[in-house]
């Protein structure tokens, strides 16, 4: 395969995976954020919760149309421009993206019909279990996924017999060295992307001053579950970056810019800001603390820290610049997200259940909306380091990228890239058409629950 077919190769692949991960990342966590508060509803058979319910499903189901139609085109690229790979890897990789299919997306699609279309149809325990399957279907799907792209990352359970890979350990190639920590970022990430878009919109509505009882329900409700989940995704974020210098030294150097292996009994700088310079093998500029490297990277203070001049310049990783500061956006959002958290905490407290004084902190409810995009763009940026930083491996360590695809002419590479192109930017269109009209016209505050809900009802007023 010609360079500049390989690249486009890989661009494609870049293209929709870029584009599909802004669909799953919203179903995992608004469908566990539906679970929450459809058992509040079943719990305390208040109304207000059954119409969140209702209201917050509208968007679900937009959100799962889309990603359910951008994901199949990257699945197909692994038999179409990624066939050597296929090849390889199929008896593990394969597999495992099978399990995905049967096990998890199965059972996300098969109840995601009840969950939306059953509110009148079954009961309040059948509609309850279908939204839990909905939840469990899409963690399902992203931990299967996950599992599998771990494994590329940190290869484990697999030996090479005649040129192919085959398992002689399942549980260990499923529970590779980056699994534990690739399977639970990934996650919380999603259930910030949706905990953020609610008490975005929430935010919204309340700076409109629209249904300002309703929405600072779930604004509370999500900050809430914010102010624990943004702290925790922290701590895995620190640990995932401690397993990727152990396992993977050369996308760790890459991340931070770092060049040069520290002395024993020495501590290795960590670059605030700098920029990398490959060519060069060191660092134009840098603002750099001393010795922090080696507390973030080991947790010591002299930990060793392999620099990239001591990896062969073939197993460097790429588009140094790029990985270095999309790490520092990603793990910047990181930390805004706790501060807004613990900040919206702050006044609610403060406020005492009075909406009037939360309406009247127009800075932060604005906050909050501007917020809207970052935790996509966080995800995004750590797809990035995580993808770019493991090049020039498919399989870190045994299969090399140049090694992986298929023999397909570039003209028709870019053909294709060009009608995706086109294609996703109907359907993001699209989404937004709808997503505009089911904001625009908000909550149906007349709904009301199913017959055998009603005779339950206990009748009180929506307080904050």
């Amino acid at each position: 395969m010609s360079v500049e077919a390989l690249d486009l190769a890989r661009g494609q692949f870049a293209q929709t995976a870029i584009f599909h991960i802004l669909w799953p990342i919203l179903t995992i966590s608004l469908s566990a954020f539906l679970l929450v508060v459809e058992i509040l509803w079943v719990r305390t058979s208040n109304v207000d919760w059954y119409r969140h319910a209702r209201f917050w499903s509208k968007l679900l189901l937009l959100n799962f149309a889309v990603g359910v139609v951008s994901g199949i085109p990257m699945e197909f690229q692994f038999g179409t421009n990624w066939g050597p790979f296929s090849e390889y890897t199929g008896q593990f990789f394969g597999n495992i993206l099978g399990f995905e299919g049967a096990m998890a997306f199965m059972l996300e699609a098969g109840f995601v019909g009840v969950m939306m279309l059953g509110w009148n149809r079954v009961p309040k325990g059948v509609h309850l279990f279908a939204t839990a399957m909905v939840a469990l279907g899409s963690s399902l799907s992203a931990f299967w996924i996950m599992v599998a792209n771990s494994w590329l990352q940190t290869p484990d359970g697999v030996a090479v017999v005649d040129g192919k890979l085959v398992v002689t350990d399942y549980v260990k190639a499923i529970f590779n060295p980056d699994m534990a920590w690739g399977v639970s970022h990934m996650w919380f990430a999603a259930l910030e992307t949706g905990l953020v878009v609610v008490a975005g919109i929430s935010a919204y509505f309340l700076l409109k001053r629209r249904n300002p009882a309703f929405f600072v329900r779930s604004f509370k409700l999500a900050l809430l579950i914010l102010a624990v989940v943004a702290p925790v995704q922290i701590w895995l974020g620190d640990s995932s970056g401690v397993d990727v210098f152990a396992t993977q030294p050369a996308k760790g150097a890459a991340i931070e810019g770092h060049w040069e292996t520290n002395a024993p009994g020495t501590g290795a700088n960590w670059s605030l800001l700098a920029w990398p310079d490959a060519a060069k093998q060191r660092n134009d500029w840098s603002l750099q603390v001393p010795g922090a490297l080696s507390l973030l990277a080991k947790h010591s203070l002299h930990g060793q820290v392999t620099g990239l001049k001591d990896i062969p310049v073939e197993n460097r990783p790429p588009m140094i610049p790029l990985l270095y500061y999309t790490f520092r956006v990603m793990a910047g959002i990181g930390f805004l997200f706790m501060v807004l958290a613990f900040w919206t905490v702050y006044a609610l407290r403060k406020s005492r259940g009075n909406i009037d004084a939360l309406l009247a902190r127009r800075k932060l409810l604005l906050a909050w909306v501007l917020a809207i995009p970052l935790p996509y763009i966080a995800v995004e940026c750590g797809w990035i380091v995580r993808e770019v930083g493991r090049q020039p491996w498919i399989v870190y360590g045994l299969l090399r990228t140049d090694h992986a695809a298929s023999a397909i002419p570039a003209g028709q590479i870019s053909a294709s890239m060009s009608m995706f192109g086109v294609f996703y930017v109907v359907l993001i269109t699209s989404f937004f058409i709808f997503a505009r009209r089911w904001l625009r016209q908000g909550p149906d505050l007349t709904l009301m629950p199913p017959v055998e809900s009603q005779r339950h009802l206990v009748a009180h007023t929506v307080e904050y």
